[in-house]
């Protein structure tokens, strides 16, 4: 390890906390990609398939393409992040420019021209989607770097995080409830409002303008904090491919960000996969109405307990284990009310009590979403830091990368697989009516939405358990990143072990398998 490696300095020592204003500026930029999500993962491919009547395989795979295209770019934005110097740091120059560009591809996505041919259809459909995500990784990569570099605390990490959730969900709530009640509501000619035509035209410049309005917010009100963010002392190389691929190949020598990684791949094609559906089931398995969706925004009450209970949570257990016990209930809930369903075992549809069951059920996964994800993202920036001891470097935008990469990537390969169950294996038809659609072919939706897709989740869950950044292994290793950055002569890095963090983590030395 050569001696010339990055060390990182904060051109202003913070004193105290992190401030609460300044975790709830940067937390409104969770509501982009939320809205984002909510644009896509919701309603993209009904749009295509469902009200224009393009095949459901051809459009997902169109929108996995454009996904995996665009995931090639994340190493590439993180690595130029990670070594930008101008007068607003590293990342926020990257944020102010992502926010045109996002809004113009999520505009595009849903005002497609009249008159277009299935293969017309498709390829705007994939050039809309491809501007799309490549902006938001411009936004998504350096904005996400931000909480990591924020603090250096152990538990203060997790409540930086659980702003993030808790300010993001807040936000994409009330744009939800807003959309169910003022974009798509009940008409007489469509009493499901998601299936009317004509409502998108006024959802594509909605959802647009206030995708871009986040990223102003966010990226305006957190430029005060500019001087309290790591700063390369030394001079960084020129970027180029090759810097890149080493900055890749430098994440792979870290065991626990590879669980992680990994676990991100799996746990993301599940979640690509059941998201894609999940619009197909509200509407014709559930048959939910809009009216009757607007009332799954209750469910938020699930992700404020969790961020109440993350306090005492996070002091009692380490991050790992409520990590696990959260994908255990997820897998396990799952498959449970479609499974009683299946079973006859639920009321009607149309019944306020099922309406009921379903809400709650939303609540408790909103909850043990909320655990899984702060705890998963927390963890994310722990592994940052056994980075810098091992390599001298902090990489929190490649990082970044690697996950939104893995996410993407192994999301598009989820839209393939809904799409191709979709055709051919549930047999969906194209301008699908909810009242007349044969019962036998909805059976089918529920067997492979409920219960296929669910059972994966053990696969992530195993992973999960062979992370091993403790809380006190993670104590072990800032004492010795602070004693580097206070010494005023650091000795060269090429006379530390390589072996630094794992003899940190494991002071006994046992062994990482």
């Amino acid at each position: 390890m050569s001696s010339s490696e990055e060390t990182y300095q904060r051109a202003r020592t913070r004193v105290g906390k992190v401030p609460i204003s300044t975790k709830a500026f940067q937390a409104v930029g969770a509501t982009t990609e939320s809205l984002k999500g909510f644009a896509f993962g919701t309603f993209l491919l009904l749009y295509y398939n469902q009200i224009l009547g393009v095949s459901a395989f051809k459009a997902s795979a169109a929108i996995a393409v454009g996904l995996i295209i665009d995931a090639a770019f994340d190493p590439l934005i993180g690595s130029f992040s990670d070594g930008l110097k101008t007068r607003l740091g590293r990342r926020h120059l990257l944020m102010y420019l992502s926010a045109a560009p996002i809004g113009l591809g999520l505009y595009l996505s849903f005002s497609p021209p009249h008159g277009l041919s299935e293969n017309l259809l498709l390829a705007w459909l994939f050039g809309s989607v491809v501007l799309t995500n490549i902006s938001m990784s411009l936004f998504v990569i350096p904005w996400t770097a931000l909480y990591a570099e924020f603090s250096d605390d152990y538990a203060e990490r997790t409540t930086i995080v659980t702003w993030r959730y808790a300010v993001g969900t807040i936000l994409t709530v009330a744009f939800t409830l807003a959309a169910y009640s003022f974009i798509f509501p009940k008409t007489q000619a469509y009493h499901f409002g998601q299936l009317n035509p004509h409502a998108y035209a006024l959802f594509a410049p909605v959802v647009a303008l206030a995708t871009v309005a986040t990223i102003l917010v966010t990226t305006e009100l957190t430029r005060r904090d500019i001087p309290y963010l790591l700063q390369p002392v030394n001079k960084t190389p020129r970027f180029s491919l090759l810097r890149v691929w080493r900055d890749i190949a430098s994440t792979f020598t870290n065991r626990n960000f590879l669980i992680l990684f990994a676990g991100a791949l799996l746990y993301a094609g599940i979640d690509g996969t059941t998201g894609t559906l999940g619009i197909y089931m509200s509407t014709y398995f559930w048959g939910l109405s809009t009216e009757q969706l607007r009332w799954f925004t209750l469910s938020a009450a699930g992700a404020f307990a969790g961020f109440a209970a993350l306090g005492v949570i996070g002091r009692l257990f380490d991050k790992k284990l409520v990590l696990l016990v959260s994908f255990a209930a997820l897998c396990i809930d799952g498959m449970g009310v479609i499974g009683l369903r299946l079973l006859h075992l639920l009321p009607p549809n149309g019944s306020p009590i099922l309406l009921a069951i379903l809400v709650a059920n939303d609540t408790l996964r909103s909850f043990l979403g909320v655990l899984l994800g702060i705890m998963f993202v927390s963890m994310l920036a722990d592994t940052i830091d056994v980075q810098e001891l091992n390599t001298g470097r902090r990489q929190e935008g490649i990082f970044s990368a690697a996950l939104a990469f893995s996410g993407k990537a192994t999301a598009g390969v989820g839209a393939i697989i809904a799409g191709f169950m979709l055709d051919y294996m549930v047999h969906w038809p194209v301008h699908a009516n909810p009242h007349t659609i044969d019962p036998h072919i909805v059976t089918r939706l529920g067997l492979v939405a409920g219960v296929i897709v669910p059972l994966l989740l053990v696969v992530p869950f195993a992973l999960g358990t062979r992370y091993s950044i403790t809380r006190d292994a993670h104590t072990r290793i800032r004492e010795e990143l602070d004693r580097r950055r206070a010494d005023a002569h650091l000795k060269p890095l090429d006379e530390v072990p390589l072996d630094l963090a794992t003899t940190l983590i494991h002071p006994a030395g046992e062994t990482l398998g």
